[in-house]
């Protein structure tokens, strides 16, 4: 049983760990709002990646053959709800910026509450369909969770979810760090302008070839 739930948490920092286009936004939400926006966010990933367990851990070998088919409809929209953040969030920024608002007015934009935060973040994450098909190689290549129970695939998804929500709400507290250390017009303008320029970045690059 501790041998389902171990693997769950080695399982959830291996996706999680990887810096990519959802922890720079975890990062910048944090750096612009506050920590329980960026929280919020963190959460929603850690949520996203126990679903993702879950469905895998009682998914069994079908799992694969199911989800590749659309990875790559899927990515396509994960890369345009991507660069629209990107724009958007650019826009704020600037806007911002040239209104001296104070940050807490607009620095999030449309995710400047948890509840928004959350949400968004949930559904960005939920359409990346690499997620589930790494989990589903791990619980296929384990015995102890390839022939999961009931008890036995809801360890897996506890270690997953406590490992993955660790590692974002450490990313969501270094934004906040980041924030309270740029506190100004100018370290505001440039905190968003990074965080824009990163998240657009990654989504172009998930539109080039592998």
């Amino acid at each position: 049983m501790s041998g389902a739930f171990l693997a769950g948490v080695v399982a959830g920092y291996g996706v999680a760990i990887p810096v990519g286009a959802i922890a720079v936004l975890i990062l910048g939400l944090s750096a612009r709002t506050s920590f329980r926006v960026g929280a919020a966010a963190a959460l929603a990933v850690a949520t996203a990646d126990g679903l993702y367990a879950a469905v895998a851990a009682l998914g069994g070998a079908s799992l694969a053959g199911v989800v590749a088919p659309a990875a790559g409809p899927l990515q396509v929209v994960a890369a345009v709800v991507l660069l629209g953040l990107a724009v958007h969030g650019l826009w704020r920024t600037w806007a911002a910026h040239r209104a001296r608002q104070a940050p807490t007015q607009s620095a999030g934009g449309g995710l400047r509450t948890p509840g928004r935060a959350y949400a968004a973040v949930l559904g960005l994450t939920l359409l990346n369909p690499t997620t589930v098909l790494y989990f589903a190689a791990l619980v296929l290549g384990r015995r102890d969770t390839a022939d999961a129970n009931g008890l036995t695939a809801a360890l897996f998804v506890a270690g997953v979810f406590l490992a993955s929500a660790s590692w974002q709400l450490l990313i969501a507290g270094g934004g906040t760090i980041v924030g309270r250390a740029l506190t100004g017009p100018r370290g505001r303008l440039v905190t968003g302008l990074v965080s824009s320029a990163l998240i657009a970045a990654l989504a172009v690059a998930a539109l080039l070839p592998g």
